[in-house]
């Protein structure tokens, strides 16, 4: 519950003291600069009633506390009052000073992040000193106007074998990567970024557990093209969405230089989460499963910034991790939104990572929306017999296994279930094996290649 820490007389006194003095220095013709302090009247956990200061959202402050400063950032106000967000923990005692100490919506840019690890306000937590850049893009971006982006026609190789046959990434693709937890996202995901051969890659750690981070960035070995936004789960929720924001910053400044940028997000659904705290904080409105509007309309306004640009020739291949909360993949809001508004999704399944595979992709609920602009016809018509005899196996295990299907009924299930070890092979492969595109399309040729793919 709110605690007011001033009474309301006293700051509509304060208030209306401060406007006589300003409209007496009016009259005398003199200017002063804009106050550039406020007074906390209310403190509810980290939710803060700043009066006396006329900003708004996005803005930086800097509270009087017991110790250090504390940082907070406007999220939104009401009547006169602003509302922050502490951005670290800390006591603050009624009537506390609130100092403005500026706004935080430009990014640094340029080769000095390649390499280094960043919080979600730009410092180096990588123990390698100071990040001194030149340049710098605006926090949000710039729009690229629907007939400045180029199509998806250039097929990424990754070295997942699961991948680049069936659901072939293409160069300035949104896709997503959705399951629940423990089933191998991050291990795929750190198999992507060591795989894709991609000028720049930026990744994004927001919501994850430190020791998670941690072993991520270990993980990624020889890292010098990798700028990493590290942004753990213990911070404050604005943090976690301006972790996001910069990092689809970054990827767009490099592609304004004609750079090829592999994004990849861990996980767009922690992102989701921590609006959705900003937006009950400020006061908006609970909706579907307890999101408020701004939540899911983060999605669309983060996935929208990536893909190709015509202007520049650079482009944003992007991959979002989409937690799916109780491996729910139907009824999730942020799931069904991510899915409505990227180029494809890859799913894994707690199934089949219980059955040994890694990758646990579920190839019959994936899809690359994109794979047919980025391959040849034969390449299709392969992957598409691929998936046939696939869809095959799995639809009728049970019924092979329990003895209620004889051989010579069905040709074609005949001919899926002879190839069921070689479909189990060519989707498994081990964590950390990357394999050439040249090596996968003739392994997949060789078996589901015309004439050997056709039904008799």
């Amino acid at each position: 519950m709110s605690v007011e820490l001033l009474p309301r007389a006293h700051a509509a006194a304060a208030r209306a003291a401060v406007a006589a003095a300003v409209l007496k220095d009016a009259a005398a013709g003199l200017v002063f600069p804009p106050v550039e302090s406020g007074v906390v009247t209310a403190f509810d956990g980290l939710l803060l009633t700043v009066e006396g200061l006329a900003d708004g959202p996005g803005v930086l402050l800097e509270v009087e506390a017991e110790g250090p400063p504390l940082p907070a950032e406007v999220i939104g106000f009401r009547r006169d009052a602003l509302l922050a967000m502490a951005l670290a923990r800390g006591s603050v005692r009624p009537g506390a000073r609130a100092r403005r100490v500026g706004r935080a919506d430009r990014v640094a840019l340029g080769p000095e992040l390649l390499g280094r690890v960043v919080d979600a306000m730009g410092r180096p937590v990588d123990s390698a000193g100071p990040i001194r850049a030149a340049a710098s893009v605006p926090l949000d971006g710039r729009p690229v106007a629907p007939l400045d982006r180029a199509e998806v026609r250039e097929a990424v190789p990754t070295g997942v074998r699961a991948i680049d046959a069936l659901l072939t990434l293409g160069r300035g693709q949104r896709i997503g990567l959705i399951a629940g937890t423990g089933v191998g996202k991050s291990t795929l995901m750190q198999d992507l970024v060591r795989g894709v051969r991609a000028d720049v890659t930026v990744v994004a750690l927001v919501g994850e557990r430190g020791r998670e981070i941690s072993g991520f960035v270990a993980g990624l070995g020889e890292a010098s093209r990798v700028h990493v936004i590290a942004v753990p789960a213990d911070e404050a929720a604005p943090l976690r969405v301006r972790g996001a924001r910069r990092a689809l910053a970054v990827a767009e400044g490099f592609r304004g230089q004609g750079a090829h940028v592999l994004l990849v997000m861990d996980s767009l659904t922690r992102v989701a989460h921590a609006q959705r705290e900003v937006g009950l904080a400020a006061g908006e409105p609970p909706g579907q499963r307890g999101y408020p509007a701004s939540a899911l309309g983060l999605i669309p306004r983060l996935v929208e910034r990536a893909g190709c640009d015509r202007r520049s020739g650079g482009a944003i291949t992007a991959v979002f991790t989409v937690l799916a909360d109780g491996d729910d993949l139907v009824a999730d809001p942020v799931v069904d939104a991510a899915r409505g508004v990227l180029d494809g999704h890859i799913v894994l399944t707690r199934e089949l990572a219980a059955r040994g595979r890694f990758p646990a992709i579920d190839t019959s609920a994936s899809v690359s929306r994109t794979m047919a602009a980025c391959v040849d016809p034969a390449h299709r018509a392969a992957a598409a017999a691929f998936q046939r005899d696939a869809a095959l196996v799995e639809a009728n295990r049970d019924l092979v296994a329990m003895g209620a299907y004889a051989a010579g009924q069905d040709p074609v299930l005949d001919r899926a279930m002879a190839r069921a070890s070689l479909i189990e092979q060519f989707l498994t492969q081990p964590p950390g094996t990357p394999e050439p595109m040249e090596t996968t399309l003739a392994r997949l040729l060789a078996t589901w290649g015309e004439p050997a793919g056709e039904a008799p």
